[in-house]
């Protein structure tokens, strides 16, 4: 069992393929809409304590905001429709779908604020440019101009066909978004913020659960870190620990290897938008084995006329059915494995379809290129005469396993139907977040990576790692060096390497109860 944990850990963070940065804009058509663009999904046992029995899914959106990006900020797209989906029978078609949509209102009956402006006799009501006209509170929301209300519905069976059930909150008349965090002169400070956040947390009762599940939908820090400029200018560091183990500082590393350091991350000043669901595991195992597949999308309608008239209520006509424009599961494929000319059509793909993008999974593209990019210099830097960086076990079955069908008794759905999701085992314990390994499974924490994913599973560094040929060497299980015999060390030359990106990543970094994520970068100090 330990054996195929292991495997599992390390098959499915190369079946992400060296997982470099979020999904930020990892299509180009998803790229020209950020509203719409899933950023990273995120399912887990809650370890929040007293919160056992429940599992944390969290999708979010609108990638690389800038706090300070006024006046108009970040509201999701009131045409679309956000999803997220469980399969928990293994036939890689949702069986149970949370769908959220937005619609955005204005202060006085949808008015807006205006301000009476000029001398008596010469005076006009004008309306005010901006989302709050005073500071903001938890118990003072009167300046506020702008809100977001959604509503929540869980599908049972085909997004598209099935059953349809409206979910309201227990303490309130309808679901509310708080505003983004403008800054400190609108709310004062973080803790601030953060106490009027917390009212948008809403208990509500599921068509068939005994116990109530949770939501949030609202900014927050954006939890992933990578080295992205760098990354994508051609992997523009060398991407080996430069240290004799992270955080040492003693340059015993690899020579002139990048060593950790969180300016290395270049996400250390954005938000995004969360859409965060705990709910009773009971609720959404249903009759399966306890292992979920769960993954996150977006839709519009087929149609948009653009209002030549446009209106705040009425920019635009929107007609036609409802289709899938984002998708995300695991982080990373879209932007990573898939080739950039199926990267649309993998944006509007379903599971179910997913064997059209094999080739993708048995000869990934990435380590042939990061062994075009470094070769001659390690064979410089070490001299040696390494014939290739990459791995050369082909086709890749190990990852064909680990990615599309998970493993008997481990992360393996009842019905095995190669799909590209998320796998959670309900089952297994969550683990404090102080006692949590950055590593996951690798770390001997079974309740991480690729056992669902949490928000502090440094899954860059794993898949990098990985993706070059990690798999192929012994691998400690309980102390002892374990062969797994799915490929053999003479397929990866530099398998054993320890690479990275340089920016760290562990639980400590983020909340340690719902909604998990940290409190939003305020706009203003």
């Amino acid at each position: 069992m330990q054996k195929l944990l292991l495997s599992v850990m390390i098959g499915s963070a190369l079946a992400a393929t060296a997982v470099q940065a979020s999904s930020h804009r990892e299509a180009p058509g998803i790229a020209r809409a950020p509203a719409l663009d899933s950023t990273d999904f995120y399912a887990f046992n809650s370890y929040e304590s007293g919160r056992e029995g429940y599992v944390t899914l969290i999708a979010n959106y609108i990638p690389l905001q800038d706090a300070y990006g006024g006046p108009n900020y970040f509201a999701m797209d009131p045409a679309a429709e956000y999803a997220i989906h469980i399969d928990n029978d293994g036939d890689a078609m949702e069986d149970i779908s949370f769908a959220l949509k937005f619609t955005p209102m204005l202060a006085a009956d949808n008015q807006g604020v205006a301000l009476t402006v000029g001398p008596e006799g010469n005076q006009r009501s004008v309306k005010v440019p901006l989302k709050n006209v005073g500071p903001v509170s938890a118990e003072d929301m009167s300046a506020v101009n702008f809100s977001e209300q959604y509503s929540l519905m869980m599908v049972e069976g085909d997004m598209r066909s099935g059953t349809r059930t409206e979910i309201m909150p227990m303490d309130a008349m309808y679901f509310a978004k708080p505003l983004d965090y403008i800054g400190n002169k609108t709310f004062s400070s973080t803790a601030e913020y953060q106490r009027y956040a917390d009212q948008y947390v809403y208990d509500v009762m599921l068509p068939g659960c005994e116990m109530p599940a949770r939501v949030f939908v609202g900014q927050r820090k954006d939890p992933f870190v990578v080295n992205l400029g760098k990354t994508f200018d051609l992997v523009n560091y060398v991407p080996v620990e430069g240290d004799s183990r992270p955080g040492a500082g003693d340059g015993s590393g690899f020579p002139g290897g990048i060593t950790q350091s969180d300016s290395n991350d270049d996400l250390a000043d954005k938000n995004v938008t969360s859409i965060a669901l705990e709910v009773p595991a009971n609720c959404v195992t249903g009759d399966g084995n306890g292992t979920i597949g769960a993954w996150t999308t977006a839709s519009l309608p087929q149609a948009r006329i653009l209002n030549p008239n446009a209106t705040f209520s009425k920019p635009e006509v929107q007609g036609g059915a409802m289709t899938q424009v984002s998708r995300l599961g695991n982080p990373l494929v879209n932007e990573l494995v898939i080739g950039i000319g199926d990267k649309d059509k993998f944006s509007t793909s379903h599971p179910v379809d997913d064997g059209q993008f094999a080739d993708y999974v048995t000869h990934p593209a990435l380590p042939e290129l990061l062994n075009i990019l470094f070769r001659d210099a390690v064979n410089s830097t070490l001299g040696t005469d390494i014939d290739t960086l990459a791995p050369t076990n082909f086709p890749r079955t190990d990852l064909v396993t680990a990615f599309l069908t998970g493993f008997p008794g481990v992360n393996q759905l009842a019905t095995v139907t190669p799909s590209e999701m998320l796998r959670l085992n309900t089952a297994i314990p969550a683990t404090p977040a102080a006692e949590q390994s950055w590593a996951g499974v690798a770390g001997d924490d079974l309740a991480g990576f690729p056992n669902g994913r949490r928000p502090g599973d440094d899954v860059v560094d794993i898949a990098l790692r990985v993706v070059m040929g990690r798999l192929c060497y012994p691998i400690p299980v309980n102390g002892e060096e374990t062969d797994l015999g799915l490929c053999d060390s003479s397929d990866a030359s530099v398998g054993n390497v320890p690479f990275t990106d340089g920016a760290p990543l562990d639980a400590s970094m983020m909340d340690a109860s719902f909604p998990y994520l940290a409190t939003p970068l305020p706009g203003s100090e």
